[in-house]
């Protein structure tokens, strides 16, 4: 299965460390060698870097550790190609408009027999690609595109109301963990993935969250933190535990919200 990891900070950080193990996991020190991706976010736009080979080999990420932006919002992904060719297009995060902002979204598992889900389907959302993770996401804008046009940006409980029940149903197809920025929030949803034995269980993501009071490294995260005014918090969500320091497992169902005026 793939590999996800995203940021949501209070004030500007660079992600500098994590995507550099993030790339030992894109073709050197594990098997998702199929393409990799990150978005990040620089107030209301989105830049998106993406590629249909293994991240370890990759020049734009060496490029970008040499060159570390400043984001409060940031979703990676590496991976391991399970429903679709081995393409650009099928690489991730996706992104989409919807009410004036850039939505991001990235989902790691494989959700057999998707396409022929009549729940599963979207009018005014089409993927380009033949992922399951691509169709997910058409779908579940469909399904938020009404919040949105009553109220931009809608708030968190109506946000929860529509994405709760929809992950469940989507667990019912298979492991569904996934990453959703919606300009506004992000929402990590955990649900199972393949562990080092290679059985499919719980859990299917982590978190970790940091407090320091002033501009400088978060040593142990590998993040350096830009306190611009006040007390930095950096919540960190990732696949497995990228560092020594206590991640916290989290539950099958759960979806967490980490919303960077209010962590």
């Amino acid at each position: 299965m793939c590999k996800l990891f995203a940021i949501s900070a209070r004030y500007p950080s660079t992600v500098q460390l994590s995507l550099k193990e993030f790339s030992r996991h894109g073709g050197l020190s594990g098997p998702h060698k199929d393409g990799w991706g990150i978005a990040w976010y620089d107030e209301r736009d989105v830049g998106l870097v993406k590629e249909a080979f293994p991240a370890a080999a990759s020049a734009c990420v060496r490029f970008i550790q040499d060159n570390p932006f400043a984001t409060s919002v940031a979703i990676s992904h590496v991976r391991k190609a399970t429903q679709g060719e081995v393409a650009l297009r099928n690489c991730q995060p996706f992104v989409r408009e919807l009410g004036g902002l850039w939505h991001t979204f990235a989902h790691n598992g494989d959700l057999s027999g998707i396409e022929r889900d009549a729940h599963m389907t979207a009018e005014t959302y089409r993927p380009v690609g033949e992922t399951d993770s691509e169709r997910v996401f058409c779908a579940l804008l469909e399904r938020l595109r009404p919040l949105w046009l009553a109220q931009r940006p809608p708030d968190i409980e109506s946000h929860l109301q529509v994405i709760e029940p929809f992950a469940a149903e989507l667990r019912r197809l298979g492991p569904a963990n996934f990453l959703y920025y919606d300009g506004d929030a992000l929402f990590a949803h955990a649900d199972r993935r393949f562990q080092a034995d290679g059985v499919i269980r719980p859990p299917g993501l982590w978190r970790l969250t940091r407090r320091c009071a002033a501009v400088g490294e978060l040593s142990a995260a590998g993040l350096r933190i830009e306190a611009r005014g006040g007390e930095q918090e950096v919540t960190l969500f990732a696949s497995a535990p990228l560092t020594s320091e206590t991640w916290v497992p989290l539950a099958r169902g759960d979806v967490v919200v980490a919303r960077r005026r209010h962590l």
